[in-house]
């Protein structure tokens, strides 16, 4: 009974994190990046949005502003890795380190700002759970039918061969450096749009919000994929897999609190779970998957006659 009255906020707070996992799934899937940004990004998404709010602008504005900052963010990341040739993993994280001390000054060197949900007409809270649901399912949906646009433009398409073939990309006459920064600054700025919204659900923002998110996208990436790709192999339905994916995984986070465990080993539980689903099809294929014999290639007399 328990499990069933907290189902609503499950699915609320998993759609949520289901639009952070599209933009980790961008830079992942599409750029081929692990982007280690996205741990300061939603967090600098939730705490420009809490701030706007706090100071009466409106929520579209606040929630815009949320994605710019974002936006900006995974620009840095990529003009590090691709101007100073750093290492895109080293860059996300020397990004992430920034936005820490950016954070605290977003909040005034506060760790936590409320947001009064009788003050702003918020599109999401925890004390209304349906209209939470219904709030997030019209925003993803305007998020993947202008991705599912985006990616079918001349620029979407050169950022898909960006991330598939970056070597025969550049032969061909594709600006690889600028589309790995457009790439990344578009992941982080729908990593920043779930901030926001995770700030106006919780009704604040807190410094450690983004603390292990890559691990939660990733884990509804892997998740999400992993049922998607039996269904049918396309970009939209990938990223509503990746959408079910964070929302599967906050079900499943819920109900592993309902049992008892202690929040303490909640990122290791997460963590367990990404590495399963990494681990699993290199298991399969390395000792589940049988291997043909190698069959003796039959060689040719060209000659015609005995040596």
């Amino acid at each position: 009974m328990a499990f069933l009255y907290a189902l609503p906020g499950a699915i609320a707070e998993g759609l949520i994190w289901g639009l952070m996992g599209i933009g980790v799934y961008i830079s992942y899937k599409i750029l081929d990046i692990a982007d280690l940004t996205v741990d300061g990004s939603i967090c600098t998404g939730a705490c420009v949005c809490a701030m706007l709010l706090g100071n009466g602008a409106p929520v579209w504005i606040s929630v815009l502003a949320a994605m710019l900052a974002g936006t900006l963010a995974g620009a840095v990341t990529g003009l590090l890795h691709t101007a100073l040739g750093i290492p895109s993993i080293l860059s996300g994280i020397l990004t992430q380190l920034m936005l820490y001390s950016v954070n605290l000054f977003i909040l005034g060197g506060r760790s936590l700002v409320a947001i009064d949900p009788r003050a702003n007409a918020l599109w999401v809270h925890m004390s209304d759970n349906p209209a939470s649901i219904v709030a997030m399912l019209i925003l993803v949906t305007v998020v993947i039918l202008c991705l599912w646009q985006f990616f079918y433009t001349e620029i979407g398409l050169t950022l898909k061969s960006t991330g598939d073939n970056p070597a025969m990309s550049q032969a061909q006459g594709v600006n690889v450096k600028l589309n790995k920064v457009v790439g990344l600054a578009i992941a982080n700025g729908i990593v920043a749009l779930a901030g926001a919204m995770l700030a106006q659900y919780k009704g604040s923002a807190n410094i450690n919000d983004g603390r292990g998110a890559i691990v939660i996208g990733l884990a509804a990436i892997f998740i999400g994929l992993s049922v998607s790709m039996k269904i049918k192999a396309n970009f939209v339905v990938s990223l509503i897999g990746v959408l079910g994916g964070g929302v599967i995984y906050y079900i499943v986070y819920n109900l592993v609190i309902l049992m008892g465990l202690k929040t303490d080993y909640l990122k290791m539980l997460s963590a367990i779970i990404v590495t399963i689903f990494l681990a699993v099809p290199y298991l399969k294929g390395e000792y589940f998957t049988k291997r043909k014999p190698l069959q003796p290639q039959k060689t040719t007399n060209g000659g015609g006659g005995n040596a």
